[in-house]
């Protein structure tokens, strides 16, 4: 199919959406499928039609420049607007490539400290904020599924729910090892330390993606842990659930009610279950592409946080911004990820060519 016919059959599909919508006559589940379907389209429909007119306003100056009287209006309009069209007919080819279909979802971040001890953990706190800032710039909501911290206010590893507007579409280019280098606090030589942590980012499973049998589950109780060791409360409301084929495992002891913590470890259980597969198909899918900014490798070093140069780097796109205090508290973090899903389109519109 060409793509001037691939661009004609989006558009009556939007049409034809949009008189379906002011019918009057879509009811219930009818209504909500329609009506993200319509949404989706939108963008694509906007990016498309600021491109085709374009491209008919130049091809009708083309046609005045044959007239002398209107040849030199013509041509200064040419002018401006003839520069526009590779970037517009760029972005509808952007807005072509296939979306995925956990983009749209919440995302779940799990945050652990790797090597450096308490100032790993303390790292992976100053991450956690870092997150939260980013999320609240983007109106998204932030909730503890569970935490181990330290004596001094670092997390061993914190688990949370992000939800809002397609979380995970921004969210998973986060999932890598991240690296920190600064002076800590306990350090009365002033010796530069390098520690890191690790972050994974997950899409929310919905029960559609994954089938898991009741027989296949362990669950077991136990009584929540604050920092250094301490109960957080006197129940055992704490849960952890094992998916014995998979050996996958997940806990949730935030809440006081056992039913909630339940509800919310098998929301991670399934999420992790659903990235394992994932990870498996890009893997497979991936061959020889040398850049996955998303793949979610835990094991690749994807940023470091420089604190005597204020910088931050991420290694996967040569990215360096000298705006350390911007992006750790989350408002400066959106350029990084903006750069990384720019850099992302680029390498799946080169395959989608």
């Amino acid at each position: 199919m060409s793509i001037d016919a691939r661009l004609q059959q989006i558009t009556d599909r939007h049409a034809e959406l949009t008189a379906m919508m002011s019918s009057g006559e879509l009811e219930g589940d009818k209504f909500v499928k329609v009506s993200k379907e319509y949404a989706e389209l939108e963008p694509v429909v906007n990016a498309i039609h600021d491109y085709q007119n374009t491209r008919q306003e130049i091809a009708d100056l083309h046609d005045m420049m044959s007239d002398p009287e209107m040849k030199a209006m013509a041509s200064e309009d040419l002018k401006l607007l003839e520069p526009k069209l590779p970037k517009l007919e760029k972005a509808v080819k952007v807005a072509l490539i296939p979306k995925e279909k956990t983009d749209s979802r919440n995302a779940i971040l799990e945050i652990r400290a790797g090597t450096g001890g308490d100032e790993a953990a303390l790292f992976a706190s100053s991450l956690f904020t870092m997150y939260k800032g980013f999320a609240s710039a983007n109106g998204w909501k932030v909730e503890v599924d569970s935490a181990s911290e330290n004596d001094i206010g670092g997390y061993k590893e914190i688990i949370c729910t992000i939800s809002g507007n397609n979380v995970f579409s921004k969210m998973k280019y986060e999932s890598g090892g991240h690296r920190v280098q600064r002076v800590p606090e306990t350090e009365s030589g002033g010796r530069i330390h390098t520690s890191a942590a690790t972050v994974a980012v997950l899409p929310e499973a919905e029960d559609i993606d994954v089938e898991i049998k009741t027989e296949d589950l362990r669950i077991d109780t136990f009584r929540s842990q604050g920092a250094g060791g301490q109960h957080v409360n006197t129940t055992d409301s704490a849960i952890r659930i094992t998916h014995i084929p998979t050996g996958t495992v997940a806990e949730c002891q935030d809440g006081r009610s056992q039913h909630k913590n339940r509800e919310k470890a098998m929301i991670v259980l399934k999420s992790r279950i659903l990235q394992a597969e994932m990870d498996k198909a890009a893997t497979e899918r991936a061959g020889d592409r040398k850049l996955q900014v998303g793949s979610g490798d835990r094991s690749e070093r994807i940023r470091t946080y420089n604190f005597p140069q204020g910088r931050v780097t991420d290694h996967r796109i040569g990215l360096t911004l000298h705006s350390l205090t911007a992006v750790l508290a989350g408002t400066g973090l959106g350029e990084i990820t903006d750069a990384l899903i720019s850099e992302d389109n680029a390498s799946r519109l080169a395959e989608f060519e």
